[in-house]
């Protein structure tokens, strides 16, 4: 089976690369296409690929040999007119094609997968840009009903689907994500002993000065940062700090300025240059991870912190009670006393943060990107041989 795949994604930085490696700094849509082209190439050596990009591929990707390879070309509108042009060209050379972006290219003639994280841009019009949110409607629309099949992220993401796009229910598959590689299997490294030896190193290299709650994840209003700040405004505990990580996204003005709005701008912490690397230490350390979003396609970062025995605090709304399962405490976004109060409840409640930690170590076992990749090989290997 030859299969063809959009890596754009993987690829293409949306915020940068990293000053150190040199690599792409990943979130979202990024990572979950980065991380099944990996698992792909660990997971089959039967099948053929071949991998479509705009800039060379980035040296954390695989290798190239005789059944896995690049296809690389540069074109201005790149899905849009190069992409398309080339599997035009190449119909007859690939039996399924996988887009890892929100779009099919319109002269394809080859049978197509396309992965969907969410339908945000739905939900939240007033939150994207007028031409990113037409794109998503009018081409994306296009693509949605034009694949042979979805891969989507969530049971939520999947319900959202059918219901706005009306397709058959069987059109649409629900691949979980996983963890980063380079963060699981901690064993032992949670316990307390284990944060004392490294809460100093980390806490010199940001500035931390106190016990911090920790919130991780792009810069942008669907995140809810704002009411997460005058939640924590509520707390009134001087001993301790709200430590913001996440890239500047879009809209994020008013998240920058909410710590002075609410009079805690000496006790909220933001770190726009964290690395993949400082990620376990700062969950590792935090009192707890508190990702109170309106919406979100899964919500990878509750996985990171249960897997790095963090206690979480998300919403009770959209994929969020998926990834947190039963290892979380829920909250309704848009009640910021019901955010401050479950807050609370942690810092005075050791015993409940030692039944969450358990808990979530649980919950993380039930996800990883080998899986994802499997799964997703499935549906390919679906579109290919259908069951009759």
């Amino acid at each position: 089976m030859n299969i063809g795949i959009n890596g754009y994604e993987a690829a293409v930085p949306r915020f940068g690369y990293d000053s150190k490696t040199g690599l792409p700094n990943r979130v979202g849509s990024s990572e979950f296409s980065y991380q099944l082209i990996v698992n792909l190439f660990e997971v089959d050596r039967k099948n053929n690929y071949f991998i479509y990009l705009p800039v060379f591929p980035t040296n954390d990707m695989p290798k190239p040999n005789e059944k896995w390879k690049y296809i690389v070309f540069n074109q201005k509108l790149w899905t849009l007119l190069g992409l398309s042009k080339k599997l035009f060209e190449n119909k007859n050379k690939l039996d399924v094609f996988f887009a890892q972006t929100h779009y099919l290219s319109l002269l394809g003639r080859v049978p197509s997968v396309l992965l969907i994280l969410d339908v945000s841009y739905l939900k939240f019009p007033q939150l994207f840009k007028k031409k990113d949110l037409y794109m998503l409607k009018i081409w994306g629309g296009y693509s949605i009903r034009k694949a042979n099949r979805i891969i989507t992220i969530s049971n939520s993401s999947k319900n959202d689907i059918i219901k706005e796009y009306k397709v058959d229910s069987e059109k649409v598959t629900v691949v979980y994500p996983g963890v980063k590689s380079e963060i699981r299997n901690p064993k032992s490294e949670t316990n307390s002993k284990f944060k004392m030896q490294n809460s100093k190193s980390i806490k010199e290299k940001f500035g931390i000065e106190k016990d911090y709650i920790l919130f991780v994840g792009t810069l942008q209003p669907r995140k809810n940062i704002v009411k997460l700040v005058e939640a924590f405004a509520k707390l009134n505990q001087q001993t301790l700090q709200l430590v913001i990580v996440g890239k500047k996204g879009w809209q994020y003005e008013e998240i920058l300025e909410a710590p002075r709005k609410f009079g805690v701008k000496e006790r909220v912490l933001f770190i726009h240059n964290a690395a993949d690397e400082d990620l376990p230490d700062l969950y590792k350390n935090a009192k707890m991870f508190v990702l109170p979003s309106l919406y979100e396609g899964f919500g990878i970062p509750v996985l990171e912190a249960m897997n790095w025995g963090c206690p979480v605090i998300t919403s009770n709304v959209s994929s969020l009670p998926e990834a947190g399962g039963n290892a979380a405490l829920y909250v309704n976004p848009n009640n910021v006393e019901d955010i401050a109060e479950k807050m609370q409840k942690l810092l005075n409640d050791s015993k409940l943060c030692e039944e969450l930690i358990a808990k979530g170590k649980k919950q993380v076992e039930k996800f990883s990107w080998e899986k994802s990749a499997r799964q997703t090989l499935a549906v390919l290997e679906e579109v290919v041989h259908p069951v009759r």
